[in-house]
């Protein structure tokens, strides 16, 4: 593999973990949560996700996998690994309690800033934290996988999965700062939470690139779509919803799917 495709890939992957800093900078900074703004990027993020997932990765994942299983083994195998991924995200997602579930989601304004050395606060915070590093594994392995592959549809995942770990930044920021009353120790510990995906990318090229086949690829793949599907689905949209601005969230999804769907018909 050429060492260029790698840190592209690698650096793809370290922007879209990193920009839990970005929600992290959110809560250190300002005094109140700008829900239009979230609800119309989390709902842009879960457009292009679902749309690239459906339209583009099912598709090159099948491909990749019919020179082995044949047309008909393709097809079946694709789908059989899309729910795969599904299910491995949806696991992860249920062993993470509800309190500390990154999907939970938390205004900068929603802590007193009286209380100031709340435990209670803390103990969200860093479990937050905790559970954001599990969940965002996979997505580190999505994001590295599409850049190793096709920079066309890598760039707007990585971005698409930037936008959705802001609300996670604000959901370790906002606890640890007002329970420690220290808000550089809430924007350091949100900043390295999202080193998990980083780390999932080094961990998919040190065990997976050594058996990397074709068939490999279209099983990964399309299990990448699966997950991609489900955070839009159980975490994006309803977030978005959740921030209060419905339409918004709507008026987002659509234009995601569009830009996305504009930014691959110019590359073909």
């Amino acid at each position: 593999m050429d060492s260029g495709n790698f840190w592209f890939a690698f650096g793809l992957t370290l922007f879209a973990g990193l920009s839990t800093g970005i929600g992290s900078a959110l809560a250190f900074f300002t005094k109140s949560t700008s829900t239009r703004f979230l609800s119309l990027s989390l709902g842009f993020s879960a457009g292009v996700m679902v749309y690239v997932s459906f339209v583009e990765i099912l598709s090159k994942a099948r491909l990749a996998l019919v020179p082995g299983f044949g047309e008909r083994g393709a097809s079946w195998y694709t789908v059989v690994a899309f729910f795969a991924g599904i299910l491995i995200i949806a696991l992860i997602d249920r062993l993470i309690p509800s309190q500390e579930n990154p999907h939970e989601i938390r205004r900068v304004e929603d802590v007193d800033r009286g209380n100031k050395k709340d435990p209670r606060l803390v103990r969200m915070g860093l479990f937050t934290a905790l559970a954001i590093g599990i969940h965002n594994f996979p997505e580190g392995i999505a994001t590295f996988m599409a850049g190793l592959t096709d920079p066309t549809i890598a760039v707007p995942i990585a971005v698409a999965i930037a936008i959705h770990n802001i609300p996670e930044g604000i959901a370790v920021s906002v606890p640890i700062s007002y329970g420690t009353g220290n808000k550089k120790r809430g924007f350091f510990l949100s900043f390295l939470s999202g080193l998990a995906e980083p780390v999932g990318a080094l961990l998919a090229y040190f065990i997976l690139m050594p058996f990397l086949s074709d068939s490999l690829f279209g099983f990964i793949f399309a299990g990448v779509a699966g997950i991609m599907v489900f955070i839009s689905i159980d975490e994006l949209l309803p977030t978005a919803r959740e921030y209060g601005r419905h339409h918004l969230a709507v008026y987002g999804f659509l234009a995601g799917m569009a830009v996305m769907a504009i930014s691959l018909l110019l590359f073909i």
